[in-house]
């Protein structure tokens, strides 16, 4: 008898521990994207976004942790204006060339009640490392229908200080140093 309540509680403690884990999901490219805006002249407002990104994430609702690791590829910069993309990869802003990819990193997850708020980290950008927090507008999880598993992501922001980078160009024109980032996110559990 006192070997088997030893035995369920060891099986309990194991199965405690197993549901503690943080899960890996994957990025879903579908429903995935990077995008920014800045002030022009304060006229109107350019826009535009970056094709190629990876990113890996593990999370546990339960245990509210979560890591967030996203690779985005400068050179992939989509405004819909090839000369426009093609400034915007130049030695004169993201110097793709030199910096081909941007890298957020995340190991804070905060949550409001059981979904995530926001993502706390820190952006490396031609070569500097500021500290990001992204701001959940939105976030939820869902089992999906057709692929028979679970889906977490959301649409975050933060404004970013472009000069904190390097990013200097225009400013003694008027540019504004403050970019909006927006990343959409659905990531599909493994």
């Amino acid at each position: 008898m006192r070997f088997s309540l030893l035995t369920v509680a060891a099986a309990a403690a194991l199965l405690t521990g197993a549901q503690a884990q943080a899960a890996t999901y994957s990025m879903d490219p579908t429903h995935t994207f990077v995008t920014f805006e800045i002030g022009h002249f304060g006229t109107s407002t350019n826009r535009g976004r970056f094709d190629k990104k990876e990113a890996t994430i593990a999370f546990d609702r339960a245990a509210k942790t979560g890591k967030v690791d996203i690779v985005i590829d400068t050179a992939s910069i989509n405004t819909g204006t090839v000369a426009f993309n093609q400034h915007l990869q130049s030695a004169e802003l993201f110097d793709s060339a030199k910096f081909p990819t941007a890298h957020f990193v995340s190991s804070k997850l905060v949550f409001a009640g059981d979904k995530v708020s926001e993502v706390v980290g820190s952006l490396t950008l031609m070569g500097k490392t500021q500290p990001v927090t992204l701001k959940a507008n939105n976030f939820n999880c869902y089992d999906n229908p057709m692929l028979k598993r679970e889906v977490c992501g959301g649409d975050f922001e933060a404004t970013l200080d472009r000069t904190q980078f390097g990013l200097n160009y225009g400013v003694d024109w008027g540019f504004p140093k403050n970019v909006r980032l927006v990343i959409q996110v659905e990531a599909i559990k493994q």
